[in-house]
């Protein structure tokens, strides 16, 4: 990768720099643009193909979702296979690693704490003339969970899933996730969904798998709110159903931004940007650094990493379409950029982390001192790792229990406060020119 030099750039041009494409008008690989042509016969865009997808699960049922699960998916499943199967769970017991799974249950404890330490509450309080004021928060009924698959199987998006969904107290839970071309998920999915008690799980990635969860087929339920990160395809997704059903967020290709000064190991920053490249040809991985030798070094470092790495091809295609080291003059600007990009995932690799905390406005979640690697969020501190990306972290939040819950406000007035309070309640109804508003008043009050 090559440096560019950031030094002299305005902040308009610092924002140019660090622009991230909105999701549909993200560019395809070209091996996956072949792929779409070859399938829908026409260069559909990727939101030409979630459109299309999307109406046709909507209004075809299980037929189309079944019809896209195996075109794309080449899975070769009926409906009666959809959901998984008792005898699917045993057989994933027998192929599971007894030591993996006891990793994964540290890892679900971990993540349980922390967000039931995040839990709301429900509050009541009294206010002037007895009356009360308070807000209730209930868990929503029914979520939908995606955990993606494809290139890579991801118990750790179960885990970050499920649990603050769990500890919101939701009594309807489904998942979903991707088959292989052996009609089958992935047994540490399976066997990480059960730890967690989670049973209702159907083979169905993609798209046609928000729609399904989103609409409704004769096998799937329709669900009230869905969660979980995905491809471009499940981004523009839920993008797409919002409104039908509630979504977390548009949780799309994965990113990082690494800052850095001149104590920071060019190794460890190399590791950690190839962390993220290596999840999809579209994942953004970014250094920002006001040391020249560190930029030189992070640079040479990638190139040798990235030889060792058994998703080369995926990892090196990331870097070369979205990847940047970024030379900037101080951490002053270092800083200002990275509020500018609001990454998914923010290291801050320098001699006092802390001391920039208190800077950074915009970020999914921050990873402070080189012995807090992402992947340490990734699979086992505790908070979640389902992040806002595209720069959404300027206005959307991590995915927590305050996800599954909905707050209803409380209001219990008693005669003598409503009486308090009458006149200038019917005042400004009679400036809106709502007269029953201000006649509903009146009824209570004698006036």
């Amino acid at each position: 990768m090559q440096v560019t030099d950031a030094r002299k750039m305005t902040p308009a041009q610092m924002a140019a720099l660090l622009k991230k494409k909105a999701f549909d008008e993200a560019t395809l690989s070209p091996r996956v643009q072949e792929g779409v042509n070859a399938m829908f016969g026409a260069p559909l865009t990727a939101a030409q193909v979630v459109e299309k997808i999307v109406n046709e699960v909507r209004h075809g049922g299980d037929a189309k979702l079944l019809y896209y699960t195996n075109l794309l998916d080449k899975a070769n499943l009926t409906a009666d296979q959809l959901r998984v199967t008792e005898k699917e769970f045993d057989e994933a017991r027998t192929l599971v690693d007894p030591k993996v799974i006891d990793a994964i249950c540290r890892a679900i404890k971990n993540v349980k704490k922390f967000h039931v330490e995040q839990m709301p509450k429900s509050w009541l309080t009294e206010r002037a003339h007895g009356s009360m004021l308070g807000q209730k928060l209930t868990p929503v009924d029914s979520v939908g969970l995606y955990v993606p698959g494809g290139t890579a199987a991801y118990p750790s998006s179960v885990i970050m899933n499920a649990c603050p969904a769990i500890v919101a107290g939701v009594p309807h839970i489904v998942m979903a996730a991707p088959p292989g071309r052996d009609g089958k998920l992935n047994p540490y999915v399976l066997i990480t969904a059960e730890k967690l008690g989670i049973t209702e799980i159907y083979k169905m990635g993609g798209a046609q798998a928000i729609a399904a969860m989103a609409f409704g087929t004769e096998t799937v339920p329709k669900v009230n709110k869905i969660t979980g990160p995905g491809n471009i395809f499940v981004t523009l997704a839920k993008k797409a159903v919002y409104g039908h059903v509630d979504i977390d967020m548009l949780a799309g290709p994965s990113e990082i931004l690494i800052v850095a000064d001149e104590t920071a190991k060019p190794e460890y920053l190399a590791a950690d940007l190839l962390s993220q490249a290596e999840h999809d040809p579209l994942a953004c991985a970014i250094l920002l650094t006001d040391s020249p030798e560190v930029a030189t070094a992070t640079a040479a470092e990638l190139e040798v990493q990235l030889k060792q790495l058994s998703r080369e091809e995926i990892a090196r295609t990331s870097l070369e379409g979205q990847g940047k080291i970024i030379l900037a003059k101080d951490l002053e600007q270092v800083v200002a950029m990275a509020n500018i990009s609001a990454p998914e995932h923010l290291e801050i690799m320098t001699r006092s982390p802390f001391e920039m905390l208190p800077k950074l406005r915009n970020a999914g979640a921050l990873f402070l001192g080189a012995y807090s690697p992402e992947p340490l969020g990734d699979y086992y501190a505790g908070p979640n790792h389902i992040l806002p990306t595209g720069g959404t972290a300027k206005f959307y939040s991590v995915l927590n229990v305050e996800t599954f819950m909905k707050k209803t406000s409380i209001i219990a007035y008693t005669q003598a406060a409503l009486s308090e309070a009458a006149e200038d309640i019917i005042m400004m109804a009679e400036a809106e020119g709502l007269g029953a508003h201000a006649n509903a008043i009146r009824k209570r009050i004698g006036k």
